[in-house]
């Protein structure tokens, strides 16, 4: 199967609401308190990323309503309910709560009256009330959810963090990737995942990460497994990183185009998104280390508007303009006196 052509993971259909808060407080370190049904919360589930602030539906109007959302109440619809009398807050909460609604978060501190919590409590509706401010709170909660939803896939391949650059190497099997990041750490850089790696979509990002049951290791042929962590130190690995560039090792018979010049911008798709592709050719004696190294800092002069391919075309212009018009010779000195440093 073509590399730029790896199939998605299915998404996940749904997450239970006590596994998010659960996540949402070990992970985000959102700080949530139980105001009623938690013993609900195993079995309602979440399993859209969108959410929903029921305004509209308090006052009576639940024709478009999106119940299957989280519903987020906040200042606005929590001042609403405490200027209604008794009898029309009641009514107004029985308006959302004839719906199965999987969960509700109440911010900025705000709770509901007891008798309030006594609806929601027969609806088996959770209940849960942070400090945060809404639009903050739905900030976290809402890249939480894109996480738990988005679309994934694996790759065979080797994830380094070179210079601070997500480098993905690839290419046949046993053409020397595990080797080539193998080498890269020893120079100091950090593994992300060897063999099997994750990607995730997050927004209009792609982040790489290890499985669960291979991360930190690495596979060596004709040597076996070896813990790179407890081999080279924690400062050697990293559990995520942004995949920034696509590095894909071949031979040189197989390589029928080569990039001469930089000028020509290749690049693959991977779940809809356009990553940058080196197509690197193998010989003997060269070291794909060192060539890795330059790509992740090639891509760093890129990423702050300098390209050498673009500014090395630059000159030559210059000098064909020049010689056009007589004032240049086709080869000069890159120096025009030199001193007395003569070795």
């Amino acid at each position: 199967m073509p590399f730029s052509s790896q199939p998605p993971i299915p998404i996940k259909e749904k997450i239970s609401v006590s596994y998010m808060v659960k996540k949402l407080r070990d992970r985000v370190h959102i700080n949530l308190i139980c105001c009623a049904a938690e013993d609900c919360s195993e079995h309602r589930y979440v399993r859209e990323a969108d959410l929903h602030r029921p305004g509209l539906a308090l006052a009576g109007y639940v024709k478009l309503f999106t119940y299957q959302r989280i519903q987020v109440i906040g200042n606005t619809e929590t001042q609403f309910l405490d200027n209604l009398p008794k009898e029309q807050q009641i009514q107004a909460l029985k308006n959302i709560t004839q719906f199965e609604i999987p969960v509700i978060f109440l911010t900025d501190g705000n709770t509901f009256p007891d008798y309030l919590l006594e609806i929601v409590n027969e609806a088996g509706i959770p209940v849960y009330s942070t400090p945060y401010e809404t639009t903050r709170f739905m900030f976290l909660l809402r890249d939480f959810l894109d996480d738990q939803f988005a679309l994934q896939t694996m790759v065979h391949g080797a994830m380094v963090d070179v210079y601070g650059i997500g480098i993905l190497i690839v290419g046949k099997s046993g053409i020397g990737k595990s080797e080539v990041a193998l080498d890269l750490v020893e120079r100091g850089h950090r593994l992300v995942a060897d063999d099997v790696v994750m990607l995730t979509k997050k927004s209009s990002v792609l982040m790489a990460s290890a499985t669960e049951m291979s991360k930190h290791f690495m596979e060596i042929r004709g040597l076996g497994i070896i813990d790179v962590m407890s081999m080279f130190g924690i400062r050697s690995v990293r559990y995520q990183k942004r995949l920034e560039v696509v590095m894909e090792l071949t031979l040189w018979d197989d390589t029928h185009d080569v990039n001469r010049t930089g000028l020509d911008h290749d690049s693959v798709n991977l779940l809809d998104l356009e990553i940058p592709q080196i197509k690197l050719p193998i010989t003997p004696g060269k070291n794909i280390t060192v060539i890795a190294e330059v790509i992740a800092m090639n891509h760093l002069l890129k990423h702050y508007g300098y390209d050498p391919a673009e500014a090395f075309q630059e000159r030559i212009k210059a000098t064909i303009s020049e010689k056009a018009k007589g004032t240049g010779s086709s080869f000069t000195r890159a120096i025009e006196y030199f001193e007395g440093d003569i070795e």
